[in-house]
């Protein structure tokens, strides 16, 4: 049976929502107790674009939490693993932050503003409540809170040549993670070259809520000759790429998994001398070793057409893994899939998931970061 969203007052919306509804969207999902698009009907289409062309995506549900005044690098180390020395102004870092018991909270990328001013540009939890209180009960001086601040994507191979007929050929040179303050015809921006896909672009982070149908009829406007169109970010893509989702990969409440777990043991640095939350936890996991890690999994036979909840992953009728989530690559023509296994299974073990049609052999595809 179809499904309608309730558009109600109790889910905020993006300073871009009233362009979306204009430009055709049909589906939304809640990310951060706000509303974002999921597709604007041809999902397919979309995906070609990410892939062969450029998209444009509203992303406001990526809040960002501020952390300003005199001990703002200070409250932003003790939050994660990652040695943050040495990081300047104008660039930023993916940052693993963990809770006490050394389980992932979030996994957002930090933007160094200025010496004693920070973004963390957050994935789908209250990391605004967490920083806040980690701050006041460490008697910090630093101010949290959440800005006036949204991001819209340009993705895809020509990304940067719609970046550069909007704001200039200056935008081509922003090494990764780089970004730079700009006003763009009166409107205030960071512009960051980043997102959350492996095809290239930018993150416009808009600084004033009440432009964003400006900005986005801009970024439109200067797509057309380049033949952009709205999306969302891609699950697909996401799975071919290897990136990680905070909420269907891993979530505290109901799917933990430590940074060791997920593959980010390089960016928990314990040798850098720094106090963080959940030191004492990660020391001890490193010592005596996990049993678990992420991997990237294909599903045999017929196109899936994905899933709506976590599934087991069974190795002679045993429950061994989990599967997170799941898609159809036309790309790499297979069923690819993110998901958690034993490290020590067995070269050429046979595993398989129940789907709706019945089970399905999966096998982990080769390890790599």
């Amino acid at each position: 049976m179809p499904y309608a969203l309730h558009i109600g007052p109790n889910i905020r919306k993006s300073p871009y929502f009233d362009a979306t509804v204009a430009d055709g969207v049909q589906g939304f999902s809640v990310y951060n107790h706000m509303f974002i698009p999921g597709h604007f009907g041809d999902p397919e289409a979309e995906y070609d674009r990410l892939l062969n062309g450029v998209a444009m995506w509203d992303v406001a549900a990526q809040r960002q939490v501020e952390l300003k005044g005199p001990d703002a690098a200070r409250l932003a180390q003790r939050l994660t693993p990652r040695d943050l020395d040495g990081l300047k102004v104008g660039r930023g870092r993916y940052v693993p932050i963990c809770d006490h018991d050394g389980w992932l909270i979030n996994d957002p990328v930090l933007l160094k503003l200025a010496e004693d001013h920070f973004w963390l540009s957050v994935a789908d939890s209250d990391m605004h409540l967490w920083a806040l209180a980690v701050a006041r009960e460490s008697g910090m001086d630093v101010q949290v809170s959440e800005p006036d601040v949204s991001p819209l994507a340009i993705q895809g191979p020509k990304a940067m040549d719609v970046a550069d007929a909007l704001l200039g050929g200056w935008v081509r040179d922003l090494p990764f993670f780089g970004f730079r303050e700009v006003e763009l015809e009166g409107i205030p921006l960071v512009v960051a070259r980043s997102g959350w896909s492996k095809q290239g672009g930018v993150e416009l982070y808009l600084r004033d809520g009440s432009k964003g149908v400006a900005l986005w009829q801009r970024v439109k406007a200067a797509g057309q000759p380049f033949g952009i169109g709205p999306g969302a970010p891609n699950d697909t893509e996401r799975l071919e790429s290897g990136l990680i989702s905070y909420g269907a990969d891993m979530r505290r409440q109901c799917q933990p998994a430590n940074p060791f777990e997920m593959r980010f043991g390089a960016m928990v640095n314990l040798d850098a001398g720094h106090g963080f939350i959940g030191r004492a936890a990660l020391e001890r996991i490193k010592a005596e070793g996990w049993t678990r890690e992420r991997r990237v999994l294909e599903v045999e036979g017929a196109p899936v057409e994905g899933n709506a909840h976590p599934l087991p992953l069974l190795l002679d009728g045993t429950e061994v893994g989990t599967l997170f989530e799941m898609a159809h690559s036309r790309r790499l023509e297979i069923n690819i899939a993110h998901g958690m296994l034993p490290r020590d299974l067995p070269e050429g073990a046979t595993l398989t998931v129940t789907l709706p049609d019945g089970p399905r052999r999966v096998v982990p595809r080769p390890s790599s970061g």
